[in-house]
């Protein structure tokens, strides 16, 4: 199939053809058709599958065609979970777009001057994409009219869901027609998904593209154990000295980390920078054009500031820390391996991460091979078959007579240590911690 047989509006296939595009990916050839006819869509599918074109191609068909309703409002809305997707779908929507006449396409993120948004929102939008609560700002203060929108896109809508911008997502949609086409984007189909599209879209059409499994096949996983945070560093030092790798992201679970860790590696010869929540739109698009251009070869993120990332020449990504849910190590390795190219995950665990290991290899359905590095190697020897547990093999019984018994001999040692365990719960004992993502 080619883009001809999708049926799309010459000067939109003149655009796809001045890009280079032949062939539709499966998520296009099964969303373009059905968004074309207005029918309501949600679609499971992996990043680097070219869904951004799976919605954007239709939406800018549909534009070719002048509006009946006068207005300055957008005809096309899409919500993104991060400013850097934001602006990679707002790049898309201009190349695109770029042989339609008076084609205006904006984008209302975090960090922006407000002054600046009021002054683009004043003009006529036929695309406007927007981070869910920069936009509810704009909505409230009565800067932007929907009486003409066509189409409300959710792109990455379990993104959105995890850093809990769904409830502004509905808040959004209700100011908006009810006539309009709602199409939602994400890469799982699970039950609070369904049950957002249950509530914002209309007897929808269900596309499910490349399971996970499938999906990671161009990937090759690599697991090292570590043991402490000296050892982590130093195997960090040595797969970034790979010669194959031309870009990396290395992926940290705070913005601190991501900051020092950055440093850390400037420090010892590296191009490196951090991009995370923190910096501000201009700084974060700053590292972005240095990494798009080739001026950076380590990217240190969070996962937050990553979402949306797609440059090919990323041959690496690192877990510097593993991340807490299974979804979001599919999202960060997916930032290799891009339009059917060959990459590399590398993940760093210690001893104590075998559980966490198990359900980021159940989900994915991929089982991550533990590698060595001489000289380099962990003080403990994991059971391979477990990810670092040794699983016991006595039965249920006799584990919890054991258990009874260990117990027993804990009161017989300490008198007082069923009163201890209590006064350790206490709430005058409990450590307070902060969470920074």
């Amino acid at each position: 199939m080619s883009f001809e047989d999708l049926n799309l509006h010459p000067l939109v296939l003149k655009a796809i053809q001045k890009s280079g595009y032949t062939t539709p990916t499966p998520i296009q050839q099964s969303a373009i058709p059905e968004l074309i006819s207005g029918t309501d869509v949600i679609a499971s599918a992996q990043t680097g599958t070219g869904k951004t074109a799976a919605f954007m191609l239709p939406a800018l068909h549909h534009l070719a065609e002048p509006s009946k309703i006068r207005s300055r409002g957008p005809r096309v809305l899409v919500l993104t979970p991060t400013r850097e997707l934001a602006e990679q779908v707002s790049n898309a929507a201009k190349n695109y777009g770029k042989y339609l006449s008076r084609m205006n396409v904006i984008s209302i993120l975090g960090g922006m001057p407000y002054s600046l948004q009021n002054k683009l929102l004043s003009q006529p939008v036929d695309v406007l994409v927007a981070t869910p609560g920069r936009l509810i700002d704009h909505i409230q203060r009565g800067h932007i009219n929907f009486s003409r929108l066509q189409m409300l896109v959710l792109d990455e809508a379990d993104r959105m869901l995890d850093m809990g911008f769904i409830a502004d997502v509905e808040q959004i949609a209700s100011v908006t027609p009810k006539n309009k086409q709602t199409v939602m984007f994400s890469a799982t189909l699970n039950v609070a998904i369904e049950k957002i599209a249950e509530r914002l879209l209309k007897s929808p059409k269900r596309i499910q593209i490349a399971s996970q499994k499938e999906r990671l096949n161009n990937i090759e996983q690599r697991l090292h154990y570590v043991d402490n945070l000296t050892h982590k560093n130093k195997l960090l030092d040595h797969v970034l000295r790979d010669e194959t790798l031309k870009q990396a992201i290395v992926f940290t679970a705070t913005k601190r980390d991501a900051d020092l860790l950055a440093d850390n590696l400037y420090a010892r010869g590296h191009t490196a920078a951090a991009l995370h929540g923190d910096m501000n739109q201009r700084e974060r698009n700053r590292t972005l054009t240095r990494l798009r251009k080739g001026g950076l070869r380590i990217l240190v993120a969070t996962d937050v500031a990553a979402r949306g990332i797609d440059i090919s020449d990323i041959t690496h990504v690192i877990n510097f820390d593993l991340p807490k849910f299974a979804e979001d190590y599919v999202h960060r390795i997916g930032r290799t391996g891009r339009a059917g190219a060959a990459g590399i995950a590398v993940s760093f665990a210690t001893h104590k991460d075998g559980l966490h290991l198990k359900r980021i290899e159940r989900f994915t359905g991929h089982s991550i091979a533990s590698h060595i590095v001489p000289g380099l190697e962990p003080s403990f020897k994991p059971n391979q078959r477990t990810n670092g547990f040794k699983k016991s093999t006595a039965p249920a019984h006799q584990k919890r007579k054991n258990s009874i018994a260990a117990y027993g001999k804990r009161q017989e040692f300490n008198p007082n240590f069923q009163r201890l365990s209590r006064a350790s719960r206490s709430p005058s004992n409990k450590r307070s911690f902060k969470t920074n993502m």
